[in-house]
C-alpha cells in the first residue's frame, strides 16, 4: 500500500501511519525498493498523489492522503506491504554547516553532554579548521544552518581568530544594499501595469480539451496561476520549473491559448533551432481548430521569410510566433504582445534574458525550465518570481537509470546493441566537436551493423535540423553528438545513452542530456562515461556520483538546489554572479535577507532570542525518535517558530507521527510556547527559580502600566512575580500566566 499527498496533509497521513504500524516504518528511495518489500512490511515513500491504487502483480496498495483524509478509505491487503511518504530532513551527519557566530564548519552528529546542574542535554558536535570542536546545545541549534554537502569544495572557519566576521559583515552589506534594489524593484513591479488578459471561458474549455488527458495536480496548479496572473493588471513573471517531460510545455499552451483568444500576441523562445520546428509542430496542432497560424523566426528562414515575419508582427496580422533568440533581434516590433514565453531559460545568457524582457514591455512573461539556473531558482525562492512546481510524473514514465563507469570498448558495443535488440535507438555524446570523427570511426569498427548519424554545431542550419529531425522519425540506430541534443530533441525510441567525459559536463546540463531518453513506455538508461586511464578528481568524482543517486522522477530541482548548494545564486540585482550565497550558504542567506528587507521597509530587523531560564529540561529521547537527523530538525523548528498556532500544529505531528510525548517533549513545547510570546512581548530574559519569576524587557518594550500588587512588582525595568514554587513544570505554567498577563496590559494601554 502506497500512502502519498503533499503539504500538511501528507505529514498528516505519514504521522498517523507512522503511529498505526507498531512494528516501524522503513523508508524507501524509490518505487522498485518499496515494491520490493517483504510480505506485511511497513515502508516509506515520497509519493505526491492524488488518489490510490492497487497493483495485484506487487502484492501492493497504493493509498493518498486524499482517500484518507478526503474520505476515501483503501485497506491494506493481507501481507501487503505499506508504503509511507516521509518528510526531508535539513541537515545531516557529515554536511557542512554554517554556525551564525563562528563559520564554515562540519556537523559531526549529536551526542549527550552534561547541564552542570546534574543534568544533561543533546548538543550538535561541530568540527572546525584545524579539527577544533565545538559543541553547541540543542537549546541555541536555531544558530546552524545547514550550507551544503561537499566538504572538499569549501575551506573550513577557524573556531577563534578566522575571516569570518569579516565575511559576514560584508554579505550583511551587501544584502542591505540588495534588499534596497529589490523593494524598488518590487515598488517598480507594483506600478507596472499589463493587459489583463481574460479569455472566453468556452473557448478555453475548448482548447484543453485538446491535450487528451487530464491535467496532473501539478500542472493545474501552474496552469491557475498561470491564468490568474494573466487576469491581473500587474505584469506575469512566473516560473514553471517541471522535470523534463513532466508537461511543461502545456502550461505554456494554456497560458498562449489565454492570451491569443483575448486578442494579444505571444511569443515563444527556445535556445535551438530544433526546439523551435519541434514547438512549431506542437502549437500549430493545437491551434489549428481555432484558425490560429503559427509563423517561425530563426536562422532558419530566408531573407524574404524573414522580412515577411517581420512584417506581420508589426501590423499585427501574425499572432503567435515560435523563434530563437531572433525575436530579440534588430527590427522585430510587435503590434500588441500580451505573453512572452522564454523555454529552458538556463540555455540563455543573463544579457539575452533582459533582452527579451525588454521585448516584452509591458507583457506578461512566462519562464519554463526543467534546472533553472542557480540564480533564477534563488529569485523565485526569495519571491522576485512567482514560482510554479511540476514534480507529479507522467503515468507510463520510468526512472531514468545512470551508471558511472569507465569507457571501455566492450561496454559501448553492449550498450548500443542491447538497445538495437529491444528496437530502440541510442545516443553518444561527446564534449567536443574535434572528438566526433575518432568517435565516429570507432563506432564504425565496434558495431558496423548499426546505422550511426552525426550532428554537431558546424554544421549548416538546415543540415543538421533535417538530420536532428530524420533520426527523431526513426532513420538511424545511433546519434552521435555534441551536446546541441541536450534541449528540444523528442526522440520516442530513444533509450539508452552514453555520455563520453562526463566530468566536462555540468550538472544541470547531464540531467538534461539524460531527458531526451527513456521519453516513451520503456526504461532508460544513461551511461556516464569517463577516461579508464585517469583518476577522476574526488570533486568531479563526487558530482557525477549525485547525477547517478538522483535518478528518479523529477530530479531535476534537486538538481537545481544542489547547483545553488556549489555555486551560489549570483547577486540577484546585478551582474556578480560570485554571490553572496557562496560566502555563507543558503539558509543563512535566505535569514539574513529577510532581516536585511525588514530593516528596508523600516521594521524592526535585530537577530536576537530571548533568555529562558527556568529549570525547565527539554529533550527528545533517543528511543521516542531515534534518527539524529529528524532530532536535530525537530529542535531546530521549534526555536524558529513564530506564533503559538505554529507551535501547535507541530505539536500534533509529532504526537501523530511518533506516538504521546514523555516528559521532555512536553517540556520542550512548553519552552516553544514561552520563546514565542517573549518574542512578541520583547522580553530579553525570562528566568526563574524557587522564589518565583523575573522578566527582563528589551529597551522600549515594557508595558507602560501593569497592574502590581504584593505578588507583582517592578524594579529598574524588571517585573518579579513573588510566588514560590519547586517543580520546574508547574514554573513554566505560572510563567505562560505571567506573561500573557503582560500581553492583557500591553493591549489593554494599546
Amino acid at each position: 500500500m502506497v500512502l502519498a499527498g503533499d503539504g500538511a496533509a501528507l505529514k498528516r497521513l505519514s504521522r498517523q501511519a507512522a503511529r498505526a504500524a507498531e512494528r516501524g516504518v522503513r523508508p524507501v528511495a524509490d518505487w522498485f525498493e518499496a515494491v520490493a518489500a517483504k510480505p506485511g512490511e511497513v515502508v516509506a515513500l515520497t509519493a505526491p498523489l492524488d488518489a490510490g491504487f492497487r497493483v495485484p502483480d506487487c502484492a501492493a496498495t497504493v493509498i493518498a492522503a486524499a482517500d484518507v483524509h478526503g474520505g476515501t478509505s483503501l485497506k491494506a491487503g493481507a501481507g501487503q506491504p505499506v508504503i509511507l511518504p516521509m518528510g526531508e530532513v535539513d541537515l545531516r551527519v557529515g554536511d557542512v554547516a554554517v554556525d551564525r557566530d563562528h563559520g564554515l564548519c562540519v556537523f559531526e552528529g549529536l551526542e549527550r553532554i552534561g547541564t552542570g546542574d546534574g543534568g544533561s542535554t543533546e548538543a550538535l558536535r561541530l568540527r572546525f579548521s584545524d579539527d577544533a570542536i565545538l559543541m553547541v546545545p540543542v537549546a541555541q541549534a536555531d544558530r546552524i544552518w545547514r550550507y551544503g554537502s561537499e566538504e572538499e569544495a569549501v575551506t573550513l572557519d577557524k573556531l577563534e581568530g578566522g575571516t569570518w566576521p569579516k565575511r559576514r559583515l560584508t554579505t550583511e552589506a551587501g544584502l542591505a544594499r540588495a534588499a534596497r534594489a529589490m523593494l524598488a524593484a518590487a515598488e517598480e513591479r507594483r506600478a507596472a501595469r499589463a493587459p489583463a488578459l481574460v479569455p472566453p471561458e468556452r473557448e478555453m474549455e475548448r482548447f484543453g480539451a485538446g491535450f487528451g488527458f487530464p491535467l496532473t495536480p501539478d500542472q493545474a496548479r501552474a496552469v491557475d496561476g498561470a491564468l490568474q496572473d494573466l487576469a491581473g493588471e500587474r505584469p506575469m513573471d512566473r516560473l514553471v520549473c517541471g522535470d523534463v517531460g513532466f508537461g511543461k510545455t502545456e502550461v505554456a499552451l494554456r497560458a498562449a491559448a489565454a492570451a491569443l483568444l483575448a486578442g494579444r500576441q505571444v511569443a515563444i523562445v527556445a535556445p535551438t533551432t530544433v526546439l523551435v520546428r519541434q514547438h512549431l509542430r506542437t502549437f500549430e496542432r493545437r491551434f489549428a481548430r481555432f484558425g490560429i497560424g503559427v509563423a517561425q523566426l530563426s536562422r532558419l528562414e530566408g531573407p524574404a521569410e524573414a522580412r515577411r515575419v517581420r512584417q506581420g508582427l508589426a501590423d499585427g496580422s501574425i499572432r503567435l510566433v515560435v523563434g530563437t533568440h531572433a525575436l530579440a533581434g534588430r527590427g522585430v516590433a510587435f503590434a500588441d504582445l500580451g505573453l512572452v514565453v522564454i523555454d529552458e531559460e538556463q540555455r540563455f545568457g543573463a544579457a539575452l534574458k533582459e533582452r527579451l524582457r525588454t521585448l516584452a514591455g509591458d507583457a506578461h512573461v512566462l519562464t519554463l525550465t526543467a534546472t533553472p539556473i542557480p540564480r533564477t531558482l534563488q529569485s523565485a525562492l526569495v519571491g522576485m518570481k512567482s514560482l510554479s512546481v511540476i514534480a507529479t510524473p507522467p503515468a507510463v514514465r520510468q526512472p531514468i537509470r545512470t551508471v558511472l563507469t569507465p569507457l571501455h570498448d566492450d561496454t559501448l558495443r553492449a550498450a548500443l546493441m542491447r538497445e538495437k535488440g529491444r528496437g530502440g535507438q541510442s545516443f553518444v555524446v561527446c564534449p567536443r566537436i574535434e572528438e566526433i570523427g575518432p568517435m565516429a570511426e570507432r563506432l564504425t569498427a565496434l558495431v558496423p551493423e548499426l546505422t550511426t548519424v552525426v550532428a554537431h554545431g558546424e554544421m549548416k542550419p538546415a543540415a543538421l535540423d533535417e538530420i536532428m529531425v530524420r533520426f527523431a522519425d526513426g532513420e538511424g540506430d545511433v546519434l552521435l553528438a555534441t551536446s546541441i541534443i541536450e534541449s528540444g530533441l523528442d526522440v520516442p525510441r530513444a533509450n539508452t545513452m552514453l555520455v563520453l567525459d562526463a566530468e566536462r559536463f555540468g550538472l544541470a546540463q547531464l540531467h538534461q542530456l539524460r531527458g531526451r531518453v527513456g521519453r516513451g513506455q520503456r526504461r532508460g538508461v544513461t551511461y556516464l562515461l569517463t577516461r579508464p586511464d585517469r583518476e577522476l578528481p574526488p570533486a568531479a568524482e563526487k558530482r557525477l556520483r549525485t547525477l547517478e543517486a538522483l535518478d528518479r522522477l523529477g530530479a531535476g530541482f534537486a538538481i537545481s538546489a544542489r547547483d545553488l548548494d556549489l555555486r551560489g545564486a549570483g547577486d540577484l540585482v546585478g551582474e556578480n554572479q560570485a554571490g553572496h550565497v557562496k560566502l555563507i550558504g543558503l539558509g543563512l542567506y535566505q535569514h539574513l535577507l529577510q532581516l536585511a528587507l525588514r530593516a528596508a521597509k523600516g521594521e524592526p530587523a535585530e537577530d536576537w532570542a530571548p533568555e529562558i531560564r527556568l529549570g525547565l529540561a527539554g529533550d527528545v529521547p533517543e528511543d521516542y525518535v531515534p534518527e539524529p537527523e529528524i532530532r536535530l530538525g525537530l529542535y531546530t523548528r521549534l526555536l524558529r517558530l513564530g506564533s503559538a498556532e505554529e507551535v501547535e500544529a507541530l505539536r500534533g505531528e509529532v504526537e501523530d507521527r511518533f506516538g504521546p510525548p514523555p516528559k521532555g517533549v512536553r517540556a520542550l513545547f512548553a519552552l516553544a510556547h514561552l520563546r514565542v510570546a517573549c518574542l512578541a512581548l520583547g522580553v530579553a530574559r525570562l528566568t526563574g527559580g524557587p522564589q518565583g519569576l523575573a522578566v527582563d524587557f528589551r529597551p522600549g518594550c515594557a508595558p507602560a502600566a501593569m497592574p502590581l500588587s504584593e505578588e507583582i512588582t517592578a524594579r529598574d525595568g524588571r517585573l518579579i512575580l513573588r510566588r514560590p514554587g519547586d517543580d520546574p513544570d508547574r514554573r513554566g505554567e505560572t510563567a505562560a500566566e505571567f506573561l500573557h498577563l503582560i500581553q492583557e496590559a500591553r493591549d489593554h494601554q494599546g
